[in-house]
Parts: structure tokens; C-alpha cells; sequence
């Protein structure tokens, strides 16, 4: 499969569909509930409580690839953003969709006033842990056991957003 000219959009309710059929076919998808997506794009992209969040979307001739998940807490310069979710389908891998899924998030990030993004990954995913490597991410933890029903630990991964301007 050939994805030369994909797009990475922010996401609308007229995507929701498609995202969580997406999501619901990668294993390693965090699997949420549908009603946690729609949220998400129906939202005022104003600050709730502090929290921004924001749902983006590649697609190349109107077929998602993929989508990922940004969130950014607190109400002024410093904040702390997360890159919460990074979705690809098997034939779009290792093709840069992921890579554009992420720059998206991370320079919305930026723009929402955030200095750090923060980031969990499965220990086993080794190349998810090389991507974000590659957008300047760098190892600062772990947690053991974190992810349910694998019992697989979380690698802790964290891009100081400063250092990349």
C-alpha cells in the first residue's frame, strides 16, 4: 500500500466512525469507549478544567490510516502535554503516518503553551519506542506492570519542548 500524499487533519464528528473502527482493529490500541472520542471533537477547543485535548486524523483518497490523540494540562506557558494515543493501520506502518500523527500533536502541543510532552509506550513496541526516539524523545522511567491483561510494562518517554524550537 502506497500512502504518498496522506493528509493529518484535526478530526470532526464526521470521522468518529472510522477512528474507532481503526481503533478497534489494532491490539494495541488504548481501546476506549466511543463516547471518549466524541468528546473529544465536540468539544469547544476551549479549556475544560485546564485540560485541551484534540483528535487528529491522516487519510490519503478518503481512507483513514490513522489517528492520534493529544492533550495538554494546565492554563499557561509550561504546561504539560501528553501524546496519548498513536494509531496506524499494519499496511500504513513505517511509511511516516505515524511520524506526521505525531509532529501534529506535538506542534499543537506547542501551540497550546505546553514546554513538555509526556508519552507511555509498551516495553515491546520497539518500533514505537524507535519512532519517538526519532522526534526527540527520550526515556525517563518505567512502569512495571502497567498495561492489563499482558501484565507488560510502560516505557516512559518525555520531549522537552524548548529544546526543539
Amino acid at each position: 500500500m502506497s500512502v504518498a500524499g496522506f493528509r493529518v487533519r484535526v478530526a470532526g464528528a464526521e470521522d468518529l466512525a472510522r477512528v474507532v473502527e481503526l481503533e478497534r482493529g489494532i491490539a494495541e490500541a488504548p481501546h476506549w469507549g466511543d463516547g471518549e472520542y466524541a468528546a473529544i471533537v465536540n468539544a469547544d477547543r476551549g479549556v475544560d478544567g485546564g485540560v485541551r485535548r484534540c483528535l487528529f486524523v491522516a487519510e490519503a483518497a478518503s481512507r483513514l490510516l490513522g489517528f492520534a490523540v493529544g492533550k495538554v494540562i494546565g492554563l499557561g506557558e509550561g504546561d504539560l502535554a501528553e501524546l496519548e494515543s498513536v494509531a496506524v493501520e499494519g499496511a500504513a506502518r513505517r511509511k511516516g503516518v505515524g511520524a506526521a500523527l505525531c509532529a501534529a500533536v506535538i506542534a499543537w502541543s506547542r501551540g497550546q503553551g505546553a514546554a513538555t510532552v509526556e508519552l507511555e509506550v509498551r516495553a515491546g513496541s520497539r518500533g514505537a519506542i524507535a519512532l519517538y526516539g526519532g522526534l526527540g524523545f527520550v526515556v525517563v522511567g518505567r512502569r512495571a506492570g502497567y498495561y492489563r491483561g499482558s501484565l507488560e510494562d510502560a516505557v516512559l518517554m518525555r520531549l522537552e519542548l524548548e529544546k526543539t524550537k
